[in-house]
């Protein structure tokens, strides 16, 4: 891991190259230039639109555009696009099963000092509930972008959830292979697993290393999509390692943890410990400061699976 790009920035080209298709069109909510959606905007102007700050009436107006046969990419902050215009996104994007795609970036707490109103921690519990949606959390910027291709190659409603801040790139674009509900082993390990998501899963790279030094071996599994989650990667981890540690910058209620859980209990349950925020708001303050505070390096995943240790 050298580089380090923001997943917002991946989106932002991603559209760019799939925009030559005239089927697509992208919508935003006066946050062009932080969603990277401006780059799309100056090369199809044509088919872009500023739908002001009114994310309710931009989903409505995205999925009446999809009804008509076209591709939709609407975007605007994670908070806004989850929490300001969900009922949009249940009642007339999901349950018609429409092609718009929600690239909802600045997602988190890393979004730092615009503080707990613009951070959230809330939208993949949020997203995952509806019936038809698809959620994706990648953990770089390869990943991002071809996650942004498949979302327009895939029939149906999709999020993604991509982050302001800059994450180390992991993947090699050219050997890379992304493969919707299919999660990725990284490392091999037979001790424990660690099952990250998004930006947490270069902070448990950090931590299996780590955890390598203390004489454990950490399997590291890369859960791009959240929903539909794949079950199999998850089951045989339990089966080889005998317990499992989740990683998200997220809320463990409802997010990766929540339907790690829910896998488990119903296959093969073993001791589980949760890396993400625990049931609070964030803060304003420096990204690496918050996520600090909130528990999320990788010293916190080592700690984590030593006490998961302890009980396997």
């Amino acid at each position: 891991m050298h580089k380090e790009i923001a997943t917002r920035d991946a989106y932002g080209k991603a559209l760019v190259e799939i925009g030559s298709d005239e089927r697509i069109v992208v919508m935003d909510a006066d946050l062009s230039g932080s969603t990277r959606t401006a780059l799309f905007g100056e090369s199809y102007p044509e088919r872009f639109y500023n739908m002001g700050i009114a994310e309710a009436n931009m989903m409505s107006v995205a999925a009446g555009i999809a009804s008509c046969g076209k591709v939709v990419f609407a975007s605007t902050f994670a908070m806004f696009a989850s929490g300001r215009a969900f009922e949009q996104i249940r009642n007339s994007i999901c349950y018609p099963r429409l092609d718009v795609k929600i690239g909802a970036t600045h997602s988190g707490i890393t979004v730092g000092e615009d503080g707990a109103s613009h951070q959230t921690v809330e939208d993949i519990a949020l997203m995952r509930v509806i019936p038809h949606m698809t959620v994706i959390s990648p953990a770089d910027a390869v990943e991002a972008r071809l996650a942004t291709i498949a979302a327009y190659k895939t029939p149906g409603p999709f999020y993604l959830r991509l982050t302001r801040l800059a994450v180390p790139v992991i993947f090699q674009e050219d050997d890379y292979k992304f493969e919707l509900g299919k999660g990725v082993t990284i490392k091999e390990g037979s001790d424990i697993s660690l099952i990250a998501t998004g930006l947490m899963v270069s902070k448990a790279m950090e931590a299996a290393k780590i955890l390598k030094e203390r004489g454990i071996n950490a399997r590291l599994i890369n859960i791009h999509t959240i929903k539909p989650i794949d079950k199999d990667i998850i089951i045989q981890a339990a089966i080889e390692t005998g317990a499992i540690v989740t990683c998200e910058e997220h809320s463990i209620i409802g997010g990766l943890a929540g339907a790690v859980a829910e896998v488990l209990v119903r296959n093969c349950p073993v001791p589980v410990g949760m890396v993400g925020v625990d049931d609070k708001f964030g803060k304003s303050g420096k990204p690496d400061a918050l996520l600090k505070m909130y528990g999320l390096t990788p010293s916190d995943i080592v700690d984590t699976a030593m006490e998961v240790l302890k009980r396997k």
